[in-house]
């Protein structure tokens, strides 16, 4: 009876102590929150890479909320402010907007931006070192715009007028159109700028620039690469060839681009965020990282329309 009662007293303790003892700690997770200003190739494509690689570098460890605003500048500051309010451990802003917003929304969560080709135009930073400091890092797909602009001579000889298309409330559209403007007036073409301001009045502006120019550059720009198929029906049977900023673009309305890899992008941003969360990088103290070896590409869907011969530095777009 006493043996009875003493285990019964010896399993009441190990009850007890199951019960309040501290549980034993779990291993960390965190929950990063995605804003991406609207869906379309090169923008899935960043969001993609980054999933993927901060995955690969933390696995289950990582929950992420990806929201997507479809194209709504307004929907992108709920987005972040919904973010900041319940505290997620990173934000990614895909595309100047969604950058803007989660800036605006917090100062102290840890934002990447990705797909962003302008830091210090996207947030108005005078003499941009190329470090945003603060709570603020991430990558550009800035490619080099003179390269861009040198394709048309190259590929379109007999061209005089150029055109540039692109939406007025896209700052780093602004910024490409006016780096490329310069570099065109030097090589003595005469350009003409057109601007829509949404996603409305896209095929009507493309027809108007079609009546007046031999050629049309449009930069990497979200509303015109969510449009490309407004634009191509009408600048093909116009037998205006278009120079696109990025590859998704290109794919939609362009006969050929200088382009990086936005995928890449997305998986060098991941790579960034991994180190922030896992405590090894200071994100005041990362500079901007930009894709190294952006490759001239060609559609070949247009190759008959245009009848064009591409040098042999260009590369035929798959798919």
């Amino acid at each position: 009876m006493k043996k009875t009662l003493s285990l019964i007293l010896a399993l009441t303790m190990v009850m007890a102590l199951c019960v309040f003892a501290p549980a034993a700690s779990a291993e960390e997770t965190y929950t990063v929150g995605i804003c991406q200003l609207v869906q379309h190739v090169a923008l899935d494509a960043a969001t993609q890479g980054f999933i993927d690689a901060l995955t690969e570098e933390l696995g289950d460890a990582v929950v992420f909320d990806n929201q997507n605003a479809s194209g709504d500048i307004s929907t992108c500051a709920t987005i972040c402010n919904n973010f900041a309010a319940s505290k997620v451990d990173l934000i990614l802003a895909n595309a100047t907007p969604a950058l803007q917003a989660a800036v605006a929304a917090t100062d102290t969560i840890p934002i990447l931006g990705t797909s962003i080709t302008e830091y210090g135009v996207a947030l108005d930073i005078d003499d941009f070192n190329g470090t945003v400091g603060g709570n603020v890092s991430g990558t550009s797909d800035l490619a080099p715009l003179d390269q861009q602009a040198a394709m048309f001579a190259e590929l379109f000889p007999e061209a005089k007028t150029i055109g540039i298309l692109y939406c007025s409330s896209e700052a780093n559209s602004v910024y490409q159109a006016k780096v490329v403007q310069e570099e065109l007036k030097a090589k003595g073409l005469t350009v003409i700028i057109k601007t829509f301001a949404d996603s409305n009045d896209v095929a009507q502006v493309t027809q108007a620039m079609c009546d007046e120019v031999d050629a049309i550059y449009i930069p990497t720009d979200n509303t015109a690469a969510s449009c490309t198929e407004a634009i191509s029906n009408v600048a093909e049977p116009a037998g205006i060839p278009i120079i696109a900023g990025e590859e998704g673009l290109c794919a939609g309305c362009g006969v050929a681009t200088l382009s990086i890899n936005y995928y890449d992008l997305g998986v060098t941003t991941g790579k960034m965020a991994a180190k922030i969360l896992k405590g090894e990088a200071d994100i005041s103290e990362m500079p901007i990282e930009y894709f190294q070896n952006p490759v001239k590409k060609y559609n070949p869907a247009f190759v008959d329309a245009f009848e064009i011969n591409f040098p042999d530095d260009y590369v035929a777009m798959e798919g």
